[in-house]
């Protein structure tokens, strides 16, 4: 993840302001709608970042449409229009999340399932894979495959752990075929 040092500046700068307000948990959950909400819609980018609409209107943009959000994050994209970074947003938001993160002894996973999991299950992987990186906890995302054909395959940072159906088939496969 390639991040600006702007970005990093912006995520410190919000990062200390959650912490300062103690919303430190609340931002977070905030951010990661709000990343969605900008990876799944690329017309709002092109309408933030439009020459063709004032600065004052894009504001009022950000303000209606995430008006559920923490206000410290909303001033936070209205400074970045304002300086003309919205489309650092992205990345502002990975860096903080990954203060966040840091801070609260967390990483971020993505669990491979055939199905999408309970939260039961979700809270049992967290305990379980947690320790194994070092963590107290773990943020899960679930991704649907269905080619797993059973179990779960979990991806902490660079680390993959496969205990899918499907991958032990595979290796039977090898062992007897050679």
């Amino acid at each position: 993840m390639s991040q600006s040092t702007a970005s990093t500046r912006y995520a410190k700068a919000l990062f200390q302001l959650a912490v300062e307000h103690k919303l430190l948990k609340e931002v977070t959950e905030d951010l990661r709608e709000v990343k969605i909400a900008f990876k799944e819609n690329g017309e709002l980018f092109q309408l933030l970042d439009s020459p063709r609409i004032g600065d004052e209107k894009k504001k009022v943009i950000l303000s209606e449409l995430f008006a559920s959000v923490q206000p410290i994050i909303v001033n936070a994209l209205k400074l970045l229009v304002d300086k003309k970074r919205i489309h650092e947003v992205v990345n502002v938001i990975d860096a903080f999340i990954e203060q966040a993160n840091a801070a609260q002894g967390i990483a971020d996973a993505i669990v491979f399932s055939t199905r999408p999991l309970t939260e039961q299950e979700k809270k049992r992987i967290s305990a379980t894979f947690a320790g194994l990186v070092g963590k107290s906890a773990l943020h899960i995302t679930n991704e649907i495959e269905p080619g797993l054909i059973g179990g779960i395959r979990v991806q902490i940072g660079n680390q993959i752990y496969d205990n899918s159906v499907s991958t032990k088939l595979t290796g039977l496969q090898r062992k007897l075929i050679g």
